[in-house]
C-alpha cells in the first residue's frame, strides 16, 4: 500500500479490497444490487446474478457473473471436468451439498442455473465476500489459483462499467476498489473510493482532512491517497492541464469544476454522469450530489500520469 499523504490522513483503513481491472467502477447507483446489461450473458442472467449477489450483501454481481463466464461461459459449457466438477458453476458434489440453494422450489441441483448461482453466491460469501470483506480472497478460495482472481476480476470490470450518463454508487466503489495499487489506470476509481470515505465530514476552510476538508482539499487529499499529487486549489487543479472537450461523457475520478475560467472558486470528484462526491460550503459535510443545473459548471479534467505538485486554499 502507498502510504496516505497529508494531515490526518493515517488514521483509518477502508476496508475496500481489491479488485484488480482498473475498468471496475461496480453496481450502477440507479440499479440498487444491479450490473450493466451484456450481449455475452444469456437472457435472464444478468437478473440471476444481480439477485443471487444480493442475498451476500458486498458481493457485487459482476463478480458473480465472471465466475460464471469463466466456470462455464453462463451454463453454455456445462460439461464436467477432469477434476469432477459439474454445472453451470462448477461444483464437487460435496461442495455444492454443503452449501446447495434451492433457488427455485425444486430440491437443490447442481445443474440447475438458479440453485448453482445461488449456492455460488452462498458458498463466495461464507469465504469472504460478506460485506465485501475479501472478495479476492472468496475467489481463491473458489479456485485456488491468483491467475484464476485475475480473470474474474477483468471479466467484471467488463460487466460492470457504467453508461455515459450513468453514475457508480459509492458504497460499490468502497467494497471493490482498493486505492494504493501500483497500476496508474485504477488510481482514479481508488480516488473517488477514498472520496466516498469521507462523507459526511464537515467542511472546514482549508482543511486537509483533520478535522475535515474543504472542496480542493478533499480533491487533493483523494489522489494524494493513491498517490497522485495534483494542485492544491480548485483553481490551480483546474490550470493544470486541459479540459475534457465540452458534452464528452464524465468518468469516476474526473475533476469537476465550477465558476469562470479565471475564478474557479469550486471542485468535486466526478462518479459519472452529472454525480459529484465535494466537500460543499461552511456548515455543510462532504456529500454526494447531482450538479445538473449547477449555473456555473466550467468544465472538467481527466488526470494523466504527471505528478504535479501545488500550495493553497480553496474558498467556497
Amino acid at each position: 500500500m502507498i502510504a496516505w499523504l497529508g494531515a490526518g490522513l493515517a488514521a483509518g483503513t477502508l476496508l475496500i479490497p481489491l479488485l484488480a481491472a482498473a475498468a471496475l467502477t461496480g453496481l450502477l447507483s440507479t440499479g440498487g444490487g444491479g450490473m450493466t446489461a451484456s450481449a455475452d450473458l444469456p437472457a435472464g442472467y444478468a437478473a440471476l446474478y444481480t439477485a443471487a449477489a444480493a442475498t451476500c450483501p458486498g458481493l457485487p454481481a459482476p463478480v458473480l457473473a465472471a465466475v460464471g463466464k469463466i466456470e462455464s461461459d453462463h451454463g453454455r459449457d456445462s460439461r464436467t471436468s477432469d477434476a469432477g466438477a459439474e454445472g453451470p458453476m462448477q461444483f464437487l458434489p460435496a461442495t455444492f451439498a454443503a452449501y446447495a440453494v434451492d433457488a427455485d422450489g425444486g430440491g437443490a441441483r447442481i445443474d440447475d442455473p438458479a440453485d448453482a448461482v445461488y449456492t455460488a453466491a452462498a458458498y463466495l460469501c461464507a469465504s469472504g465476500a460478506a460485506n465485501g470483506a475479501d472478495i479476492p480472497g472468496a475467489l481463491y478460495q473458489y479456485n485456488h489459483d491468483t491467475a484464476y482472481v485475475a480473470r474474474v476480476l477483468t471479466i467484471a470490470a467488463s460487466y460492470s462499467e457504467p453508461t455515459p450518463n450513468s453514475s457508480v454508487a459509492c458504497p460499490t466503489l468502497q467494497s471493490t476498489v482498493q486505492y494504493g495499487t501500483d497500476d496508474f489506470s485504477s488510481a482514479p476509481l481508488a480516488a473517488v473510493a477514498f472520496a466516498c470515505a469521507q462523507v459526511g465530514e464537515p467542511y472546514v476552510w482549508g482543511g486537509n482532512g483533520d478535522p475535515g476538508f474543504d472542496c480542493s482539499g478533499l480533491t487533493h487529499a483523494a489522489y494524494a491517497a493513491v498517490g497522485v499529487l495534483i494542485p492544491r486549489t480548485a483553481q490551480t487543479q483546474y490550470d493544470a492541464g486541459p479540459l475534457l472537450p465540452a458534452g464528452a461523457p464524465l468518468q469516476p475520478g474526473d475533476l469537476v469544476f465550477f465558476g469562470t475560467p479565471q475564478n474557479i472558486h469550486h471542485v468535486g470528484i466526478s462518479l459519472g454522469g452529472t454525480v459529484m462526491v465535494d466537500a460543499p460550503d461552511f456548515g455543510r459535510s462532504v456529500m454526494v450530489r447531482d450538479f445538473r443545473g449547477f449555473s456555473d459548471y466550467a468544465g472538467a479534467r481527466r488526470l494523466s500520469r504527471v505528478r504535479i505538485f501545488g500550495t493553497g486554499v480553496c474558498w467556497p
